[in-house]
C-alpha cells in the first residue's frame, strides 16, 4: 500500500474511533482495539493524533479491581462534526417567529413540519408490517443523522436509541420539537412508543420503546 492508502486507512480509523464515542460517550483503550481490530500500540497513536487535534479528551476512572483506568470522551469540536442541520440558525429563525406571531404559532410551525414528514414517510412504509415499519423507522432517523441503533427486545418490542440530535439546540429550547418526533414515530409504526430518555433533558441518548399495538383477539 503506498502512503496515501495509508494515510486514508488511518483516516478511516480515527473516524471509526470518533462514531464509537459518539455512540457510547466514553471509551477505553481495550474497547477500542477489539472494536477496531488493531493493537493498542495502534489505538494510543490514533487517540494522540485526535488528542492533538482537540477531538477527544480522556480522564481516569477508578476500577473495583487493578488500576484506574483512562476512558476517552468527544470534545466539544469533536461534537460539531456530526450533523447538526444549522441548529444555531434554526433556533434563532424559531425564536424570531415566536417574537413575531407567539407561541401558538411556533406550535403550528412543529406540528406542519410533523404533518409534511408524515406524508411524506407513509407512502414509504406503506403495506409494511409492524416489524418493517420499525426498521423502516431506523433507516430514515439514519439518513437524517441520528445515529440510532435498533434492538428486538422480543415480538412486538423494540428499543430504538439515538446518539445525535440534528436539532438539539432547538430541542433543548423548544419541547414542542421532542413531542412531535413523539407523535410523529407512533403515527408512522402505528404502535405505542414511549421515551424513556432523552438529550433535550440532558440525558446521553434519546431512547424509545416501540411496542406493538394488539388487536381485538389479542386484547
Amino acid at each position: 500500500m503506498n502512503r496515501h492508502g495509508v494515510y486514508f486507512q488511518e483516516q478511516e480509523k480515527r473516524r471509526e474511533i470518533l462514531v464509537l464515542l459518539k455512540k457510547r460517550r466514553l471509551v477505553n483503550v481495550q474497547e477500542l482495539s477489539k472494536h477496531l481490530g488493531i493493537t493498542k500500540v495502534a489505538v494510543r497513536k490514533h487517540l494522540d493524533v485526535l488528542h492533538r487535534e482537540r477531538y477527544i479528551e480522556s480522564r481516569i476512572v477508578r476500577q473495583r479491581t487493578g488500576r484506574p483506568a483512562y476512558v476517552y470522551h468527544l470534545t466539544n469540536t469533536a461534537e460539531q462534526l456530526f450533523p447538526r442541520h444549522y441548529s444555531d440558525l434554526a433556533t434563532e429563525m424559531v425564536a424570531a417567529i415566536q417574537d413575531l406571531y407567539g407561541e401558538a404559532f411556533v406550535d403550528q410551525l412543529f406540528e406542519k413540519r410533523m404533518a409534511r414528514m408524515l406524508q411524506t414517510y407513509r407512502e414509504v412504509m406503506r403495506g409494511q408490517g409492524f416489524d418493517q415499519r420499525v426498521k423502516t423507522l431506523a433507516s430514515i432517523q439514519k439518513e437524517e443523522g441520528y445515529m440510532p441503533h435498533l434492538e428486538k427486545i422480543r415480538d412486538g418490542l423494540y428499543t430504538l436509541e439515538e446518539a445525535n440530535c440534528p436539532l438539539l439546540q432547538v430541542a433543548i429550547r423548544y419541547r414542542q420539537a421532542c413531542q412531535c418526533e413523539l407523535s410523529l414515530f407512533e403515527s408512522l409504526v402505528d404502535a405505542h412508543v414511549e421515551r424513556t430518555s432523552c438529550m433535550a433533558e440532558g440525558q446521553v441518548k434519546c431512547r424509545y420503546l416501540i411496542k406493538e399495538k394488539l388487536s381485538i383477539e389479542e386484547s
